[in-house]
């Protein structure tokens, strides 16, 4: 059964009116933190659609954050005046352009997995790593193109998408009576709702055959694939599915900040978004959402104000070393600190299962026992059981039935029986009287008993 069947209607009601609360709570306390959660709930779009990638397929992925600088700049370019696209200053450039940006998201997911479908484990990792650092070092070229064929310049300092300077201004959503310009409100209440149906929409696709597919790749791709599971094609869709997921948290992010830059979507994206997956747990839906809230709550209110903190505690009590610390500087320290915490209690994750082979039901003491009062076994047993014939099945093997049935096979002579002057009938019936002496000489008087000394 899926995470929100388990849920029980009572803590599902509590958990709904928080979130709708929330914000006013915010606003009558003077907090001013919906815009660190509205950007952390950004963050958990984005590990939502890694998961599908690492938590469902185990497709281990360095590289997602170039799919989130996809979604940000099929936004920034579509809906605004650098570009003189015909999409920009409509009400409803937003509603569409949304859908464009998860749309070539996916469309680049699956151009970037298609070279992937033949390496595995690290050397996925080495690729998507490289697709990761190669997005914005492109978009950093093309703010200044400049085609040069022998003097002709059809292209001359075209400034694609911004260079350093990023795009700006970039479209906001438009819905009558509701303020985005100067409200961080709005914008909480339509990250929630995106963030509830891609939530649906993952909760379904994990309990469908294709979610069972991308878990029978990820814990045997080899097995998969002799059980009828394409794994071409189930790869294909989750590199897909994951991007776009991460095209629709890019150009929401890009509306939102209203500019945006190359700077935004490094390679330490990629790897937060991962740690926010490990923390949770990995392929658990519940799991990825406390990891990102976690890990995003703790970067932007947590750390500021704890610097706040120790700052006054050091301006109080006179100390200069604490009067001018800014733990902001520590964030991956702490980062990391936490992982390997993680990993030392709970290697599964905070809300990760891991499966555990029950224990069988021996006593030790009782097992040695037995091993230490079980007698060996007598030696004629094994000799009988080494001299036992063949059972029937293998003496009736098409080998056996050939060996009996081929004269070159049954008798090296051809065929031709042995009469009693042949040399080899000779030296047989030779052995034998001198095998009949022997037997003779070791009467049962003289022969020594079974376990004695001679």
């Amino acid at each position: 059964m899926s995470d929100a069947g388990r849920m029980r209607p009572l803590p599902a009601a509590l958990l709904v009116t928080a979130l709708m609360t929330y914000p006013f709570v915010d606003r009558w306390l003077q907090a001013q933190t919906v815009h660190a959660v509205t950007d952390a709930m950004i963050y958990v779009l984005l590990a939502l659609g890694l998961n599908i990638v690492v938590g469902y397929a185990g497709l281990l992925d360095l590289g997602y954050a170039a799919f989130f600088a996809i979604g940000a700049y099929t936004m920034g370019l579509l809906n605004s005046p650098v570009l003189g696209s015909p999409l920009y200053g409509h009400a409803w450039s937003f509603w569409v352009i949304i859908w464009i940006a998860a749309l070539v998201s996916a469309g680049l997911g699956v151009v970037i997995g298609a070279p992937t479908l033949r390496v595995r484990g690290d050397y996925l990792a080495i690729i998507t790593l490289a697709f990761g650092e190669i997005i914005p070092v492109a978009i950093r070229n093309l703010g200044d193109i400049t085609i040069d064929i022998g003097g002709w310049r059809p292209v001359e300092r075209l400034n694609l998408t911004g260079g350093e300077n990023g795009v700006n201004p970039v479209g906001r959503p438009h819905l009558p009576g509701i303020n985005f310009d100067t409200d961080f409100i709005p914008w909480y209440f339509l990250i929630l709702v995106i963030g509830a149906v891609s939530l649906w929409a993952m909760n379904r696709m994990r309990d469908s055959r294709l979610g069972r597919a991308w878990m029978a790749i990820r814990e045997d791709e080899t097995a998969a694939d002799c059980t009828g599971v394409n794994p071409i094609k189930t790869k294909l869709l989750a590199f897909g599915l994951g991007a776009s997921f991460a095209g629709f948290a890019g150009s929401f992010y890009a509306a939102k900040l209203q500019a945006i830059t190359p700077g935004a979507f490094e390679f330490n994206v990629s790897i937060m978004l991962l740690c926010m997956i490990v923390l949770g747990g990995m392929g658990s839906l519940k799991g990825v959402i406390l990891g990102g809230m976690l890990i995003t709550l703790f970067d932007r209110i947590l750390l500021a104000q704890m610097t706040f903190l120790i700052r006054w505690i050091g301006r109080s009590l006179g100390i200069a070393a604490l009067a001018g610390v800014d733990l902001t500087l520590w964030r991956w320290f702490f980062f990391g600190l936490g992982l390997v915490v993680i990993m030392l209690i709970r290697p599964e994750g905070l809300v990760g299962r891991r499966v555990r082979l029950p224990a069988p039901d021996v006593d030790e003491r009782e097992e040695a026992l037995a091993l230490v009062t079980t007698p060996p076994p007598a030696r004629a047993d094994a000799l009988a059981a080494s001299t036992r014939l063949p059972p029937r099945a293998a003496r009736r093997s098409p080998g056996a039935r050939r060996a009996r049935t081929d004269p070159e096979l049954r008798r090296p002579g051809g065929g031709q029986r042995r009469g009693p002057d042949h040399p080899a009938s000779r030296h047989r019936g030779a052995d034998r009287s001198q095998r009949c002496r022997q037997d003779h000489l070791l009467q049962p008087g003289h022969r020594p008993a079974p376990g004695r000394p001679g």
